[in-house]
């Protein structure tokens, strides 16, 4: 039987991709035989760099969620920032996608070396990193551990730590779900549907089976993202904010349930005068999906005016 979501992948997607001159290519990282797939400017990883003719501009990575992959969660991101003559790196963290990795290691600092060990073996240099919902903490992880790759971070409906509190005031706030696994790694089409309805401020209808076909292609290795989700759920007294040495753009839709916009404020304050907050009416926690064309406007002009790195 025809699965909708692999149509939409391969005939829209990965075409929507190969348009703004991106590629795939698989990463081994480590010696373990962990991989980071992800997409990548065209002819980025030839062998011959010093002989290579294509100029090489600012790099940007965009960091997914857990909705989806990479190229599922930036598909209408990546032409507009490839236009605008941005290097557009879309990994797969590992567990996502075409990424993998026999290792037991589910932290975001795991995800985040792996990231960065990747990005040092293409020879991406210092990037901005762009992390949605659950890639904001790798971005945020990324920025503080190694801040020689990271010029500046733009975070949307995601925070640097997350608390037990944090937790159970989603939970209670939505009322469906009793653990953070069954909101976000959802079994079946309605615990599905019931997460998309939370995620968007617009309301669209999918249809059973477009939903059952997500589930198949998007929700697989659910065992090691239900451990993933575990693992960054901190006790309230271990949460705090690093000093960041990088200006930081805080992208958020006004309506993010999941999220919601005083959770932005907040972080702004702790953050401090390096953090601006950026607010798009009329979208919800799937800000970059609901609204692109804002989204991507914000985004280019933080790039290319607001992100000064402190010396």
């Amino acid at each position: 039987m025809v699965n909708w979501i692999q149509v939409l992948r391969k005939h829209l997607v990965a075409r929507l991709a190969t348009n703004a001159g991106l590629r795939q290519h698989a990463v081994a990282v480590d010696d373990a035989g962990t991989v980071i797939n992800l997409w990548l400017p065209d002819n980025d990883d030839a062998p011959d760099r010093k002989q290579k003719q294509r100029k090489k501009h600012q790099p940007v990575v965009l960091v997914h969620g857990f909705a989806g992959d990479g190229i599922m969660t930036w598909v209408l991101q990546v032409s507009a920032l490839a236009n605008r003559g941005y290097d557009v790196y879309v990994p797969d963290l590992v567990h996502f996608g075409g990424s993998t990795s026999p290792l037991p290691d589910r932290s975001v600092a795991f995800q985040a070396r792996c990231l960065a060990a990747a990005l040092r073996k293409l020879g991406v240099g210092t990037a901005d990193v762009v992390g949605w919902s659950y890639g904001g903490f790798v971005a945020f992880e990324l920025a503080a551990v190694h801040p020689d790759q990271v010029r500046s971070v733009v975070a949307s409906g995601s925070t640097v730590k997350y608390t037990s509190a944090m937790r159970d005031d989603l939970l209670r706030r939505l009322g469906w779900a009793q653990s953070l696994t069954e909101l976000l790694v959802p079994e079946s089409v309605g615990q599905l549907r019931l997460l998309f309805s939370n995620a968007m401020h617009m309301k669209p209808w999918f249809p059973d089976r477009l939903l059952r076909d997500f589930l198949k292609v998007m929700y697989f290795n659910q065992k090691e993202r239900a451990e993933m989700i575990e693992d960054i759920v901190l006790g309230d007294t271990e949460a705090f904010a690093p000093v960041f040495q990088q200006s930081i753009l805080l992208l958020w839709g006004e309506n993010d349930n999941m999220w919601p916009i005083e959770d932005a404020e907040c972080l702004k304050h702790k953050l401090g005068e390096k953090a601006n907050l950026r607010r798009i009416s009329k979208a919800g926690h799937l800000v970059q999906l609901e609204r692109p064309c804002v989204f991507n406007r914000n985004l280019i002009e933080f790039l290319a005016h607001g992100n000064t790195r402190s010396s």
